[in-house]
C-alpha cells in the first residue's frame, strides 16, 4: 500500500510538541487503525523534493503558526506542488493553514478573518452533505485555532462546513481534495494548552479566556474527519 504523507508546515506550541509530539504524531494518534498503511512526513519549509504523487495514496497537509498571506517562497512551491498533485488525481486534506493554502492554491484568497480570532471547541453547522463530515454527528464539535481565513473561496469550490466566525470552515475544493479549518488532530488536552498559551491575546481582544477554557473538550465529530479521509483513501 502506497503511504499517506503528511506536509509538515509548522509545529505545535512548545507546550504540546513537548508533552504530546509535532502535528505529524497527532495527525496519526488521531487517525489511529482508520489507516494501516506506512506513513511518510515532509517538511515544506526545507526545500526537500515532494514525492511524485503517483507512489503516494494522500496528502495531509499540517496547520501552521505561519500565515498564508506571507507568500513566503516555500508556500509559493508548495502551492505549485499540488496544483500539480490535484490535476494528476491525488487524495488531499488540508488542515487550517493547509486548507487556507489549498484555497490559495486553487485560486482563493486568505485574509486575517475580519469577524476576529476563533479557538476552542467550536459547534460547526454542516450545510452540505459529504462523506468527509458525518451529518448525523449533532451537534458537530470540532477544536479551532485561527487567525486568518478563507474569505473568497475558489469559484470550483463547494461550502461543506460554516461557524458564525468562519463561513468557510470546511471546503470541497474538487472530487479528492478538501479543506477544513477546524484541527481535527487537537483534542481537548491540546486545545487547553493553545488557551493557555493564547490567554492574554484572547482576553485583549474582548473574548472570554476562562469561558473558552472551561468548554474545551475532546470533539469526537471533527477528529473522525480524519479518520474519514483515511478510509476514502484506502
Amino acid at each position: 500500500m502506497r503511504p499517506l504523507c503528511i506536509l509538515l508546515t509548522g509545529t505545535p506550541i512548545a507546550s504540546a510538541e513537548r508533552e504530546r509530539g509535532g502535528w505529524g504524531a497527532l495527525i496519526r494518534e488521531t487517525t489511529g487503525a482508520a489507516w494501516s498503511g506506512s506513513w511518510q512526513e515532509l517538511d515544506c519549509r526545507t526545500g526537500e523534493p515532494f514525492p511524485d504523487p503517483a507512489y503516494v495514496a494522500g496528502f495531509v497537509i499540517t496547520g501552521s503558526s505561519a500565515s498564508v498571506t506571507e507568500r513566503a517562497d516555500w508556500m509559493l512551491r508548495t502551492e505549485d506542488y499540488l496544483r500539480t498533485a490535484i490535476s494528476r488525481g491525488a487524495s488531499v486534506l488540508g488542515i487550517c493553514f493547509g486548507h487556507q493554502l489549498l484555497a490559495q492554491a486553487m485560486g482563493g484568497r486568505v485574509e486575517k478573518n475580519p469577524r476576529g480570532r476563533e479557538i476552542g471547541t467550536t459547534e460547526i453547522e454542516i450545510v452540505s452533505q459529504d462523506p468527509l463530515l458525518d451529518a448525523a454527528a449533532q451537534p458537530f464539535m470540532a477544536n479551532m485555532t485561527h487567525v486568518d481565513s478563507v474569505v473568497e473561496p475558489p469559484k470550483s469550490a463547494k461550502l461543506i462546513a460554516r461557524t458564525p466566525l468562519d463561513p468557510h470552515s470546511g471546503l470541497r475544493f474538487s472530487e479528492r481534495v478538501w479543506g477544513v479549518q477546524f484541527h481535527p488532530e487537537i483534542d481537548g488536552d491540546v486545545m487547553r494548552k493553545y488557551i493557555c498559551a493564547r490567554r492574554e491575546l484572547i482576553d485583549q481582544e474582548g473574548l472570554d479566556a476562562a469561558a473558552i477554557l472551561a468548554g474545551a473538550r475532546d470533539a469526537a465529530p471533527g477528529a473522525a474527519v480524519l479518520q474519514r479521509f483515511a478510509g476514502l483513501v484506502r
